[in-house]
């Protein structure tokens, strides 16, 4: 008689999630010819010689009888910019396949697009795991496309990114910590990267009759319009920066922004319909500055920056700025 475990099903579910796996979508042609997928992350390679892959449907699958009537099926792991496809091959009683120009494959296996890679497998065998059907394949096609994967961890979807070879950096001469160092330190890092970025930018303010300082003003009040004087210049201050009496007048001159004096004899500063729509085009031209210094990192990585610069950004904020807390 099997002894019932000591840890319940949630527990083991959340324990098990810690393992970060990649997503993959695997499909195939039940008997009426029709397209069959659905989203899966139990793939796993089982050998190189002969090829061998499997993954595991749950038995409670209405695509389970399809699966195991076929000859052939196709395992996609999907690319990081696939969630969505992700979530649509996920929920019952969707259109998967509408609008997807999918190839076709052996066996007439429908072939999706965009993901990192693709593996095109002859059924071996299948066999019962539990509350799953596991089917182990051969491997008779792949395609490798060279795109950054898809990873769920804890179940949800997660950034996979490449580490350094630490060796190398081990590997350093003495005589390089100055100028590795400078290289390395997050400071100048920051820095650099910032400065380059203004200069992108720095056109389209020019364009406009407008500086950094109009820039970082503008920036503050889109997302904190009507606010005290005060306390945009605390804001600025946080850079270096004050706000002067002098940027107040030029902006309100050049009808983008507008100041009040309220009940308590603070002056508030709030964005015109005009300053509005400059700041947001100014915005669409620093986005477009961002895409160009992106050139050569996959999506993960952009991610992981921006990630992880939000958390500089928060341990080094003070406390009286909300502006990050959540972000």
């Amino acid at each position: 008689m099997r002894a019932t475990p000591h840890f319940g099903t949630h527990s083991l579910r959340e324990a098990l999630g810690s393992f970060a796996t990649g997503v993959t979508i695997v499909t195939t042609v039940d008997q009426a010819g029709r397209d069959i997928g659905l989203t899966a992350n139990s793939f796993n390679s089982v050998s190189l010689e002969p090829p061998m892959v499997l993954w595991s449907l749950a038995k409670s699958s209405l695509s389970l009888a399809a699966f195991k009537q076929s000859e052939y099926f196709a395992v996609h792991v999907l690319s990081v910019d696939q969630e969505q496809l992700s979530n649509l091959f996920a929920t019952r009683g969707a259109d998967k396949f509408a609008g997807i120009e999918i190839e076709r494959g052996h066996g007439g296996t429908p072939l999706l697009p965009g993901c990192a890679v693709r593996f095109q497998c002859r059924t071996a065998f299948a066999y019962e795991g539990g509350d799953h059907e596991i089917f182990v394949g051969e491997v008779l096609d792949f395609d490798d496309f060279k795109r950054p994967p898809l990873v769920i961890q804890g179940g949800k979807y997660a950034l996979a990114v490449k580490k350094p070879d630490s060796r190398s950096a081990a590997a350093a001469d003495a005589s390089d910590l100055g100028a590795n160092f400078t290289k390395d330190y997050l400071g100048n890092l920051l820095s650099v990267a910032t400065l380059q970025l203004k200069a992108r930018l720095r056109p389209a303010l020019e364009a406009r009759s407008l500086d950094e300082e109009d820039y970082a003003i503008l920036s503050l009040l889109i997302i904190w319009d009507h606010r005290e004087a005060a306390e945009i210049d605390g804001l600025l201050q946080i850079a270096g920066k004050r706000l002067q009496k002098a940027k107040v007048s030029q902006l309100t001159r050049q009808n983008l922004i507008e100041s009040e004096v309220d009940g308590t004899g603070e002056t508030r500063l709030s964005l015109t319909e005009a300053g509005r729509h400059t700041i947001i085009e100014l915005m669409a031209a620093a986005k477009a500055a961002e895409a160009d210094t992106e050139i050569g990192l996959d999506y993960s990585e952009s991610q992981m920056l921006k990630h992880l610069l939000k958390r500089v950004i928060r341990n080094t904020t003070p406390g009286s700025l909300k502006i990050w807390r959540k972000s």
